[in-house]
């Protein structure tokens, strides 16, 4: 027997209908019930059975899923059609309207006790707020959406549970994130819950924290099972989302023509898919292959497209991180003052809780600028607040170079003690590469 109400909503709903159509108790019990039964139904003093419910919906000509429920088959596919076309908006880079679509489902499947698509709306409601950069309102949805799947098995759960980690990961909290992404995929993979798109989803959005962390080794493997997930995966734009992701490890491990081959995919996809923020984000990522790569002028053209696309569509916390790998290539090609003031206009949509990485590589660059400048105390107050925000994180990948940058700066200015005591500190984050102390791997899938 499946999920229904209880009996006294059932009887006043059949009361309800009842009267509605003009029929007395008798015309609805014959030929098979009497009265009575009707009127003890009615009074919520007997728990109707399926073929009962059966006989009274085919006699008050209502399915049987709104007489044992309240809600109609229809109504549930209306919800899912608008959920649908929710997030065809969000695709398209409107945050804002995506939001009011999805507040509007959620009071709906609230009303009508449709878990499954209130999860579905709060899911809707975390990704907007992370693109508008409102990292705490996004936490708050997703965990929302957990809870509204808590009975459901851990695939079901799986967007919900990377979307938290998600927002903790752009908020700074990289050890947090990494935890629930790998907690997930060992759960996955021990208990035999062999789901591609899961799976996929959990190692293409954990080899972002793991390459900010310095876990190079674990990035790498994190790629190398999405990439032999993606064939099995039915879903092109979490496929687009993996090409995007391993594009990172393959820069880190210098092969550039590959990585730009994995974004041309994934631009591709995103293009037929007419998602325009992914879109936005391939343009960003092509940008940072071409800097790495030394071709700054096409690295700027990407960028600046990636900026112009993300500012339209008011996704704040991403313009401000594309901005600053914007600025350094500016930087690069003698544009410092161009790229400093970039910077100072993108710090304001930054902080420890909101882009710390990206808010530690402006401080950094801004410091560089002003030692090139010839301006000390300037580019040590910005190394030391950038220091501040990288160990905050837990970001060791940039910590390193970081303490090089400051300790060299303390050095040359005849604080010795200063300085080895940052070069120690970035010696210490060098010991291990590739590693970190996040304890043991996750179990591995059945590849």
């Amino acid at each position: 027997m499946g999920e229904r109400d209880d009996p006294g909503t059932i009887g006043r709903r059949v009361q309800r209908l009842r009267v509605e159509r003009g029929l007395t108790q008798r015309q609805l019990a014959e030929p098979v019930y009497t009265p009575a039964y009707i009127s003890t139904l009615e009074s919520g003093r007997v728990r109707p059975s399926d073929e009962a419910l059966r006989h009274l919906s085919e006699r008050l000509g209502v399915a049987f899923d709104e007489l044992a429920t309240g809600r109609s088959a229809r109504l549930v596919t209306e919800l899912r059609l608008r959920l649908t076309e929710a997030q065809r908006t969000l695709a398209v880079g409107e945050a804002e309207a995506a939001a009011e679509q999805y507040a509007e489902l959620l009071v709906e499947a609230e009303t009508h006790g449709l878990a499954a698509e209130q999860a579905a709306a709060l899911l809707g409601l975390g990704e907007c707020a992370v693109e508008t950069g409102e990292l705490v309102a996004g936490r708050e949805h997703f965990e929302r959406a957990e809870a509204c799947l808590a009975g459901a098995p851990l695939p079901a759960r799986v967007p919900a549970l990377r979307g938290r980690a998600v927002a903790h990961y752009l908020a700074g909290e990289l050890r947090y994130a990494v935890y629930l992404l790998e907690s997930a995929l060992d759960e996955l993979n021990r208990g035999g819950l062999h789901d591609p798109d899961a799976l996929l989803l959990l190692y293409a959005s954990v080899i972002g924290p793991y390459m900010d962390m310095g876990a190079h080794a674990r990035a790498a493997q994190a790629a190398e099972f999405a990439l032999a997930l993606a064939p099995q995966s039915g879903d092109p734009a979490l496929v687009a989302r993996m090409h995007r992701s391993v594009a990172r490890t393959l820069v880190a491990e210098g092969r550039l023509a590959e990585a730009d081959a994995s974004l041309a995919k994934a631009a591709e996809l995103y293009r037929g898919l007419q998602i325009r923020t992914e879109l936005a984000n391939c343009h960003w990522m092509r940008g940072y292959v071409y800097a790495q790569d030394g071709q700054l002028e096409r690295a700027e053209a990407e960028l600046r497209e990636a900026l112009g696309m993300l500012t339209a569509k008011r996704a704040a916390l991403y313009s401000s991180q594309v901005a600053v790998e914007l600025a350094d290539v500016l930087h690069r090609r003698d544009k410092s003052d161009e790229a400093a003031a970039l910077l100072h206009g993108v710090l304001d949509d930054l902080s420890p809780e909101r882009g710390a990485v990206h808010s530690a590589a402006a401080h950094r660059l801004l410091g560089i600028i002003a030692e090139d400048a010839r301006r000390t105390e300037d580019a040590e107050e910005h190394y030391v607040r950038a220091l501040s925000l990288l160990e905050r994180a837990g970001a060791a990948g940039d910590l390193a170079d970081l303490c090089r940058l400051l300790g060299d700066l303390l050095r040359r200015t005849g604080r010795v003690e200063a300085a080895l005591d940052a070069y120690r500190t970035g010696l210490g984050h060098r010991t291990a590469p590739g590693t970190t102390t996040l304890g043991p791997a996750p179990a591995q899938p059945p590849l």
